[in-house]
């Protein structure tokens, strides 16, 4: 969920990055309008570009940030298997237990049913 809200934030700055700079590219002056002059025109669009550089330093550290979260998520990964595995392995080794306990009870009874059945036949004969 936080990796897809940085990678919204940072498509938010390429787009406002994109109209920032078709601002640029689009400004001219006007007769008697508010950028009439050459000078403010440049200005404007020199305050423009710094928006674009300053848009540009804050997608750099998102990328950065997407970047640690990125290698977070797949160390988090890698221990969800290797729990996995281990919890896998607890399984197998306690259901080896409850067989072995079951052949030892099993065995046990066909033994004493064994010696049972030995013991009956001392009194036939």
């Amino acid at each position: 969920m936080q990796k897809a809200l940085i990678e919204t934030k940072i498509e938010k700055i390429d787009l406002e990055i994109s109209f920032t700079q078709n601002k640029i590219d689009t400004a001219t002056v006007e007769k008697h309008g508010a950028i009439s002059d050459f000078m403010i025109l440049t200005m404007h669009k020199n305050t423009m570009k710094m928006y674009i550089q300053n848009l540009k330093n804050e997608k750099t550290s998102l990328n950065k940030q997407l970047e640690v979260l990125v290698k977070e998520i797949i160390e988090l990964q890698k221990e969800a298997e290797q729990f996995k595995y281990i919890l896998d392995e607890e399984k197998k080794e306690a259901f080896k237990k409850v067989l072995l306990a079951e052949e030892e009870a099993s065995s046990e009874y066909m033994q004493s049913k064994y010696i049972k059945d030995k013991g009956e036949n001392k009194f036939v004969q």
